[in-house]
This record gives structure tokens, C-alpha cells and sequence, in this order.
């Protein structure tokens, strides 16, 4: 089979085309050519990339010929410029899904977030849900996939826990009670979405993926910083600093600490989807534990955040 994957060159995007070359289906990339953390990927049997954002449909429609899938990944989750969540999560899916007709494709698999909902007072919230509604008025085949915080080789989760002790090991909790979290292995992720690309299910369905262990994100933290040799010394703060050091990293920051989307969802927790989901088959379920021998095959190569990390130049 043939596959077209929107922010192909991005987190999950990257590990779902790896996964979906190494069983022999061909893989169209399209991405904006931003995240450049893993230039191998365009390099896979089978790959070829096309530079666009989800803005072009004349080139996605180009993109998306002779592809029998297209799998949904491309996101923000910070506003910069005219890349605001309206243009990028709803304009943008819009387009997708105009493209993917006009291009003959049969199925679109979508990447959400676990609590995407309207009407909360989240832009980044609300943008997600108004596109997975957009999807499941499409009329195509479709799969919603809500997704929680996502791990693994490449992610923001693990290179910035371990980053931060490195630079600091001081570990600020979203909220005086921390809420809890279930975070979810990539490669669980990639395999719900694969399993409705290639195998055909989970057709017309919004399912949830959740990892199988719960706990507090200073958990996570602790687990990282013994791991990397930094004691994580964990301080309860009001979700209200969090917000604001959100704010700050959002402006100085080329990928941000924590972006204020982020620190929303830590702020209610991320335990279980909001609405209605259909229940994912047994074979599905997540089961990747945060074991000392995932979180390592996870972790960044070691050192603290440096100015390449920055926007603002000149600033140390």
C-alpha cells in the first residue's frame, strides 16, 4: 500500500513511517521541512518526501495521488505567526480532507489529543475537536485517534525532563495537587494507527490510546533523573507559575519547555478521553511500560538546554 503522512518528518509521523516501510508499503512524507531532528527518515526504502504545509491543497492533491491512506499527523501546540491552531488544526484539516478526495483516497486516520472538547475555553482544546468533527463529517472512512502524552526516541516529554535536570534538577509540579497522567509509547501509537491504515480497522470509529501505567508526571521525572544520574528534586507550585513560564518559553524558546497547551492538560490530568470513544480491540491496548529500559531507549544524548535551544539570539 501506498500511505501520505501530513508532519510525516515529525514525532509520531516518523516512527509511523519507519514502521510502515520496514513491512514493505511505500510512504509519501509531507511536511513543511521545520523539524529537521531526523533527516533519515526521508531516506527509507520506499519514502519520498514532499515539502508542504497543510495550506497547499493543489500539492497535497498531488501528494495524496495513487495513496490508498493518508494518515493525519501533522500539529501544533503553540501559536506562532499565521500558524495558529484555526489555520493549522482546522483550516488545515479541511484542506486534507478536500485533497484526499479529489485525489481518490479512500481512508483518512486522524492524530488527536485524549481531551480535545469545545466550547473549554482551550483554543489548542477546541481546534483539535472542531477537526476531528470535520473528519467524521468527511464522508471518507475514516479512524480518530485521541492520543495521550506520547513517549519515546524523539519526543519533547523525555528530551526535556532530561534536559532540565541536566541544566537544573529541579522538577516544578503543574498545581499544588499534582493531577495524574498516562502516557502512551510511540510505538503503541503506531501501532492503532497502522492497524486502521493497513489493516482496515477500526472504521469509522474515535479511539482512545492510553499507556497502561498511571502516575504523576515528577513520577516520570524521578525515573529520568535516576537514570541519567540527577537527583530530581520535585516542588509543588501553583499551576498559575507554570502558565507563565509557558508564556515565556513560547517566546525564547525554539521548541518551548512547556508550551501553555501543555500546561493545560497537565492542569486536568490526562487519565481519560473526553466524550464517547469506541472501545479498542484487546490486541491494541497499549502495554509498554515505562520501565528503566524504555525510558533509556527514549533519552536524548545527555547535557542541559544551550543557546541553540533559543530564539531570541544572543541571549545565553
Amino acid at each position: 500500500m501506498r500511505i501520505a503522512i501530513t508532519g510525516g518528518t515529525g514525532f509520531v509521523g516518523r516512527h509511523l513511517a519507519r514502521a510502515l516501510a520496514s513491512e514493505g508499503h511505500d510512504v509519501v512524507l509531507v511536511a513543511r521541512g521545520i523539524d529537521r531532528r531526523d533527516p533519515t527518515v526521508a531516506k527509507l526504502h520506499g519514502a519520498r518526501t514532499v515539502k508542504a504545509g497543510v495550506m497547499e491543497v493543489e500539492t497535497l492533491r498531488n501528494a495524496f495521488a495513487g495513496c490508498d491512506a493518508v494518515a493525519h499527523c501533522a500539529g501544533i501546540n503553540r501559536q506562532i505567526g499565521a500558524q495558529t491552531y484555526p489555520s493549522v488544526h482546522v483550516k488545515g484539516t479541511a484542506n486534507v480532507i478536500t485533497a484526499a478526495r479529489a485525489a481518490g483516497v479512500r481512508k483518512i486516520v486522524m492524530l488527536s489529543f485524549l481531551r480535545a472538547r469545545p466550547a473549554c475555553g482551550s483554543p489548542y482544546h477546541e481546534s483539535k475537536w472542531a477537526a476531528e468533527e470535520l473528519v467524521r463529517k468527511s464522508g471518507l472512512d475514516y479512524t480518530v485517534v485521541k492520543a495521550s502524552m506520547t513517549f519515546g526516541p524523539g519526543d519533547h516529554m523525555l528530551d526535556h525532563l532530561s534536559h532540565l535536570l541536566y541544566t537544573l534538577p529541579v522538577f516544578v509540579t503543574v498545581g499544588l495537587r499534582e493531577k495524574l497522567v498516562r502516557p502512551v509509547a510511540v510505538q503503541d501509537v503506531v501501532q492503532v494507527l497502522a492497524a486502521a491504515l493497513i489493516g482496515g480497522r477500526l472504521s469509522r470509529q474515535t479511539v482512545a490510546v492510553l499507556g497502561p501505567e498511571t502516575l504523576r508526571l515528577s513520577e516520570v521525572a524521578k525515573r529520568v533523573g535516576r537514570l541519567i544520574g540527577k537527583h530530581a528534586l520535585v516542588v509543588p507550585a501553583p499551576a498559575a507559575v507554570n502558565y507563565v513560564v509557558a508564556g515565556v518559553a513560547e517566546r525564547v524558546m525554539r521548541i518551548p519547555l512547556a508550551s501553555l497547551a501543555q500546561v493545560r492538560m497537565l492542569d486536568e490530568g490526562l487519565v481519560e478521553p473526553w466524550g464517547n470513544v469506541d472501545p479498542l480491540p484487546e490486541d491494541l491496548v497499549p502495554r509498554t511500560p515505562l520501565s528503566d529500559e524504555v525510558l533509556r531507549a527514549g533519552l536524548p544524548t545527555a547535557g542541559p538546554f544551550t543557546r541553540a535551544d533559543l530564539r531570541i539570539p544572543g541571549v545565553i
